[in-house]
Formats: structure tokens, C-alpha cells, sequence
């Protein structure tokens, strides 16, 4: 998929190379990293993965998705700044997958009784439309 593609409806702060690449997988592992994968630098608790961008661009990462642009730029690589990565992931991920959510049909039952009731029979009254 297109990296533009991938960016829809995603608020960035600043871009560096080109928003045209090919994108094959989406990673937050730089030992997983494919080539031509979005790697998202995740700053967590234990580990910062801003660390590991080096080493997913040595495995094949073409996009990098970061809170902060790392000190050396590789020109053949196209950073994304965002402000918070992890958000960001998500909304990419959608993108990346065709927003399966958005396909979703809800249905709550809430109260004290008959839910168990309420809810095998609606099953297979959706079930028969």
C-alpha cells in the first residue's frame, strides 16, 4: 500500500522524504522489520524505540514513524513525526487493513434479566436475515 495512503486522516507534525513509498507490513519490533516496512519508533516504559531505528533501517524499514527525528538521516528513508507514536499506530494500522472496524455492527443488551435470552434470540433472527 502507499504510504499517503496509509497517512489518511493521521495528523503529522513534519515529514521528511517522499509520502509515495510502497509499504509491505507495519512493524513496532525492529527485529521484525521486512523490507519496505513502516516501522514505528514506540516509547514505552521499559524501552524507547527510538533507540532501534537504525537497526530497523538496516533491516529494511523505508518508513520511520517517530515522536522525534533521530540525529542521523538517512536519506533513502522517509521519517514521519507525530506526536504520540502510539496513537498514531493505531490509526495506521486501520489505514493499513482497510478500517475493518468500520464494518462492524454492534449491538448491546444490557439489564438484569433475560439477557442470555434476549441475546440467543436475536442471534438467530440475524442469523436468518
Amino acid at each position: 500500500m502507499i504510504l499517503s495512503q496509509i497517512l489518511s486522516r493521521v495528523s503529522i507534525l513534519e515529514n521528511l522524504g517522499s509520502l509515495e513509498k510502497e509499504v509491505s507490513e507495519i512493524v513496532f519490533d525492529s527485529r521484525k522489520v521486512v523490507k519496505n516496512a513502516l516501522y514505528a519508533a514506540l516509547k514505552g516504559s521499559v524501552s524507547d524505540g527510538h533507540l532501534y531505528i537504525d537497526s530497523a533501517i538496516e533491516n529494511g524499514a523505508n518508513v520511520i514513524v517517530c515522536e522525534d527525528f533521530p540525529e542521523k538521516i538517512n536519506e533513502a528513508v522517509t521519517y514521519i513525526k507525530v506526536k504520540n507514536a502510539s496513537k498514531t499506530l493505531g490509526k495506521i494500522a486501520s489505514n493499513f487493513y482497510g478500517n475493518p472496524s468500520e464494518k462492524l455492527n454492534l449491538i448491546g443488551i444490557t439489564g438484569t434479566n433475560g439477557k442470555t435470552s434476549t441475546a440467543t434470540l436475536l442471534f438467530d433472527v440475524f442469523q436468518n436475515l
